[in-house]
């Protein structure tokens, strides 16, 4: 199955199926981290016929998503005399989907790179719309640019060496497009009626349809983020090394839906079963704050934030959004205080 993405900047296919022959005239260089590579290089490898190839490996786990990475996948590059013609292939989950994005769009002030994600969360959001970037001590994905690339390829059977966990922290992506744009799509999620193929497909269209509409981030794209704003906090006071972005996501989205019912877009029923859904897909739901004015302050570190104004995406009902500004800062903390210690 093909998705297209169509973008002022760049069209370009999505491609869900088993992984083509790659045909590249050029110098091309994976960027892997050890555990993907040591699964799967070889299969990545018999597909790929390029001029020359190299294998860049980078440590996993966002809290070497730094420039201490980047530096090293850079030189790498210059060691091997990249030019404005050579490469990247971006051959793992989120973390390296992101460095090899950001990587691309910098050297030498851009080059061409493809998709390849091997995990859930990868394949059905964070390789599809560009987002590329890395995290530093104020907050993830501070750093980074929108820079698309030249093609998708989507291979499910990638997933088939998974652990639960991770594909866990795909599922909570999932969940929160199915929440904030199809309820049909969230139904069929909590009745366990579809394959993972039609889990992808559905994900990706959703997705791709918003990046569409939206590449830069300006309207619609922002309520990807539900989740997120809370999400990011999480992540950020646990150095990264705690939860899997969807762990945190996934939380996020539960604090968010507290948020919800508070001012009304959400019910009570309508809560909990979003959070039952999560717990089926095995996502954590609780997360103990010890500080929660620490917690608010954090919000002010994300990207999303406009002169000190804190953007929240909440549900308006399972299927639809809404995008609040300017919450009042004590409702803020009366949910917060839900999850003291």
């Amino acid at each position: 199955m093909i998705v297209e993405v169509k973008t002022p900047n760049k069209n370009y296919e999505i491609l869900i199926d088993e992984l083509p022959e790659i045909r590249l005239d050029t110098k091309v260089a994976i960027i892997t981290n050890p555990k993907v590579s040591g699964l799967h290089i070889n299969k990545l490898t018999s597909k790929l016929k390029a001029k020359e190839v190299y294998i860049v490996t980078l440590p996993d786990g966002e809290e070497y998503k730094n420039f201490e990475s980047i530096n090293f996948g850079l030189e790498r590059l210059f060691d091997a005399k990249f030019d404005r013609n050579s490469a990247l292939i971006a051959f793992g989950g989120g973390v390296i989907g992101d460095m090899t994005g950001f990587m691309a769009s910098i050297f030498l002030r851009g080059i061409k790179f493809i998709q390849i994600p091997t995990t859930l969360l990868s394949m059905v959001d964070s390789s599809v719309g560009g987002k590329t970037g890395i995290n530093n001590k104020y907050g993830k994905n501070l750093i980074g640019a929108f820079y698309q690339p030249e093609a998708v390829y989507i291979d499910p059977s990638f997933l088939e060496t998974l652990d639960k966990r991770e594909f866990a922290a795909g599922m909570a992506e999932v969940i929160k497009m199915a929440v904030m744009f199809d309820a049909v799509f969230f139904e069929n999620i909590k009745d366990n009626k579809l394959t993972i193929p039609q889990i992808i497909r559905n994900s990706v269209e959703l997705k791709a349809d918003v990046v569409n509409q939206d590449e830069k981030e300006k309207g619609i794209r922002s309520v990807l983020n539900y989740g997120h704003t809370f999400g990011h906090v999480i992540e950020n006071m646990t150095n990264y090394k705690t939860y899997l972005h969807g762990e945190a996501v996934a939380i996020g989205m539960v604090m968010a839906n507290r948020l919800a019912v508070k001012l009304g877009t959400l019910t009570e029923t309508e809560e909990k079963e979003i959070r039952d859904v999560l717990k089926e897909n095995n996502l954590p739901t609780t997360f103990k704050i010890k500080d929660e004015e620490e917690f608010y302050e954090h919000f002010f570190a994300d990207k999303k934030t406009l002169n000190n104004s804190i953007k929240f995406i909440i549900p308006n009902g399972i299927g639809n959004y809404k995008i609040v500004q300017d919450v009042d800062k004590e409702i803020l903390l009366e949910v917060l205080r839900e999850f003291k210690d």
